[in-house]
């Protein structure tokens, strides 16, 4: 597991393991890590949780099952507190860099987290990234900082992603309640028998769980990034590291790298709506690799705008091929729908040119 540069996800069961505030039990030998890797000439990024449950202890609530407002007010005073729990482990400067959905789906804002960051590491500052839970809604919520900690991999360039838990990987059952459960050390393919062992998270505080790692090493491993899930309150897992052996479960890169724009497409910007297509056009799309043409659209479903993501599906069985940057609103597919490329200047007395998706702007599902 030779690298150069690092992703590195904290959850909050690391950050604040007794629920009431951060602590160094766990972040300490993390840290102690990090610096290692860094005397080593590796750069690190670190994705932290632990914001809201570094609020806990400030603001009061009266429920176990946190309201949004509130969990946004705990967010918004506990990231000064996790900042300050890591801060006084390093002796370099960190950086707080908070980002939501709508950061990662602009591409321009996608690419300045992009530059912010290999400038912050050039100069010698450790980039600390979370979501920005004070002002995202849940509609814009990416979720979980796994998946997080995935896209900022990809936007960093990064070559391996470890995400640190409080469990030693993924297990054939759920280890919690299996005795016979089986560590599985590592995984060539992410399959649905994959997905399916996956368990949920038992930390309230905690808004991923297995699955959400899976996703988050799938999103990875397509970037061609080895992905490791490792188990972060266990300090021989950080000797073993630097040994370069594998304490947990590996997730090996993809040979056959998708695009950046393709990946950023696939897992980043959602999508606004839906057309579905013919079996001559699925063929087309799927099997030619072709753009997508409007005389190939059945159906068209929501409302969208020129330059939103839309699902294209197979009318057929209602299975989403593709996903795609549309160049029409929704209003003009309408009126385009199964027509000629040649008519589109005729009927909308317009044209934003002869094909609806193009496919440098499609990734196949």
């Amino acid at each position: 597991m030779n690298f150069n540069r690092a992703v590195i996800k904290v959850g909050s069961a690391l950050v604040a393991p007794s629920h009431d505030g951060c602590s160094g039990q766990y972040t300490l030998a993390i840290a102690q890590f990090i610096t290692k890797c860094q005397q080593q000439g590796r750069e690190i990024i670190l994705v932290s949780s632990g914001g809201v449950a570094a609020g806990r202890t400030i603001i009061q609530h009266g429920s176990p099952k946190l309201s949004l407002s509130t969990k946004k007010a705990m967010a918004s005073v506990g990231q000064m507190q996790m900042m300050a729990n890591w801060q006084r482990f390093f002796d370099i400067p960190c950086s707080q860099i908070l980002i939501t959905q709508n950061d990662l789906a602009d591409r321009e804002r996608f690419i300045s987290i992009q530059e912010t960051i290999k400038i912050q590491l050039a100069n010698g500052v450790l980039p600390i990234v979370n979501e920005n839970d004070t002002v995202t809604t849940k509609a814009l919520a990416i979720g979980d900082n796994d998946n997080i900690a995935a896209l900022v991999a990809q936007a960093c360039e990064a070559d391996s992603l470890f995400i640190l838990s409080d469990i030693d990987g993924v297990f054939t059952k759920d280890p919690n309640i299996n005795d016979d459960a089986v560590l599985i050390p590592n995984i060539d393919k992410i399959t649905d028998e994959i997905y399916a062992m996956a368990g949920t998270s038992r930390n309230p505080l905690a808004s991923g769980g297995m699955k959400t790692k899976i996703q988050a090493a799938e999103k990875a491993v397509e970037h061609g990034i080895n992905t490791y899930i490792v188990n972060g309150t266990k300090s021989e897992v950080f000797s073993s590291l630097l040994a370069e052996v594998n304490p947990g479960t590996r997730f090996a890169a993809d040979k056959d790298i998708i695009t950046a724009k393709k990946h950023w497409l696939k897992h980043t910007l959602k999508s606004r709506g839906k057309i579905k297509l013919d079996p001559g056009a699925v063929n087309a799309v799927v099997n030619k690799g072709a753009s997508l043409l409007p005389s190939g659209i059945k159906s068209v479903s929501n409302k969208f705008k020129a330059g939103d993501a839309i699902d294209l599906v197979d009318a057929s069985n209602n299975v989403v091929i593709a996903k795609g940057i549309t160049l029409y609103s929704h209003y003009d597919l309408k009126r385009i729908m199964g027509k000629h490329s040649n008519d589109i200047t005729a009927i909308l007395g317009h044209d934003q040119g002869d094909v609806v998706v193009h496919r440098d702007d499609m990734v196949i599902l």
